[in-house]
C-alpha cells in the first residue's frame, strides 16, 4: 500500500499524535479547578475553542487537523481518507490523548488534580439523552469542518481555523450546560461517531453533494491512489489553504 511508504503518511499520523496530545493538555488544564473561585464554563469552552483553532492552523497542512476520531470517522464515511489512513490517526489520537493526560497529571500539584476533571452524568440525565446531545453536537461539528474547508467553494470567508474552534467552543458550552459531565464511554464513543456519520452523510450527500461514482469512493477507501495534492507539488509561492484530506 502506496501509504504505508509514503514519509508524508507518518508524519501525518505523527501530526495527529501531536495535535491531540496539546488539545487534551489545553483542554483538561483547563477544566481542572486551580483557584478556590467559582468555575466558568466559558473559559473552559473558549480554551477547548482556542485550542483547537491553534492546532488546526499549525497541523492541518499536514495531516487535516482532525485531533477528534469523531472527525477522522466522518471523512472516512464521506470516502474522503482511506480505512488504512483512518486505522492510524484514530490510533494515533487515542495515544496521544493518553499522552497529554499523562503529561498534565504529571506536572499537576496533588492537592489541585482532584479527579482530573472527570465526567459525570448529572442527576435526572438518562444515558440516551446525553448521547443524543452527543450525536448533534457532534454532527454541528462535523457539518461546519466539511464547509469551511470544502474545495468547491467559490470563496471562503475568514478563517477556517477560527470557525471550527468556534464550533467547538459553542459544543462544550452547549454540552455542559446541557448534560454537564459524563462518566459513561459509550455516551463519548457511540454518541459522537454517529453523529459525524450523520454529519458527513448530510452534508455531501443532502447539503453540496459531491458527485463521485461508486467505483471513485471505493478507490479512495481502499486507499488505491495517492490523493492529487501528494503527487503534486505547488511551486508558485502562493499560501497553503487549510485542508483536511491531508497530504
Amino acid at each position: 500500500m502506496w501509504e504505508f511508504r509514503s514519509m508524508n503518511f507518518w508524519r501525518a499520523v505523527f501530526a495527529e499524535f501531536f495535535g491531540t496530545m496539546f488539545f487534551v493538555f489545553f483542554g483538561m488544564g483547563a477544566a481542572l479547578r486551580w483557584t478556590t473561585g467559582p468555575h466558568h464554563v466559558l473559559h473552559v469552552a473558549l480554551c477547548f475553542g482556542l485550542a483547537a483553532a491553534t492546532l488546526i492552523q499549525s497541523i492541518g497542512h499536514i495531516s487535516g487537523g482532525h485531533i477528534n476520531p469523531a472527525v477522522t470517522f466522518a471523512y472516512l464515511v464521506g470516502s474522503q481518507m482511506s480505512l488504512f489512513r483512518a486505522i492510524f490517526y484514530i490510533a494515533a489520537q487515542c495515544l496521544g490523548a493518553v499522552a497529554g493526560a499523562a503529561v498534565l497529571y504529571g506536572v499537576t500539584p496533588g492537592n489541585m488534580r482532584g479527579n482530573m476533571a472527570m465526567n459525570t452524568l448529572q442527576p435526572g440525565i438518562s444515558l440516551g439523552m446525553a448521547t443524543t446531545v452527543e450525536v448533534f453536537l457532534t454532527m454541528q461539528l462535523v457539518i461546519c469542518i466539511f464547509a469551511v474547508t470544502d474545495e468547491r467553494r467559490n470563496g471562503r470567508l475568514g478563517s477556517a481555523a477560527l470557525s471550527i474552534g468556534f464550533s467547538v467552543t459553542i459544543g462544550h458550552l452547549m454540552g455542559v450546560k446541557t448534560h454537564g459531565r459524563l462518566i459513561r464511554d459509550s455516551v463519548y464513543w457511540v454518541g459522537p461517531m454517529i453523529g459525524g456519520a450523520m454529519g458527513a452523510l448530510l452534508y455531501d450527500f443532502m447539503l453540496f453533494p459531491r458527485m463521485r461514482g461508486l467505483s471513485e469512493r471505493l478507490a479512495t477507501l481502499k486507499g488505491s491512489r495517492p490523493p492529487e495534492n501528494e503527487t503534486q507539488q505547488d511551486t508558485r509561492g502562493e499560501p497553503i489553504e487549510l485542508k483536511t484530506q491531508a497530504l
